[in-house]
């Protein structure tokens, strides 16, 4: 998935509806994060994760490590 993909504009956080963030694979796994709930969703061969079971809430510090790679 790329930045470019149309459908980023189309998925919403299973949770709040709110628009997701791609995060590229860079030093950690291609996932969706939602910067609202601080919840990361993997995506795996390509295909996101979206289930609110498959998100994962990250720490407070690993949420700003996140804002970082986003603004990159």
């Amino acid at each position: 998935m790329n930045a470019d993909d149309p459908l980023l504009r189309i998925l919403a956080c299973p949770l709040d509806k709110g628009p997701l963030h791609l995060l590229p694979a860079d030093d950690a796994p291609e996932a969706l994060y939602n910067p609202r709930l601080h919840r990361r969703y993997p995506i795996v061969d390509g295909i996101p994760q979206l289930l609110p079971t498959s998100g994962e809430q990250v720490s407070e510090d690993e949420h700003e490590r996140l804002l970082k790679r986003l603004t990159r």
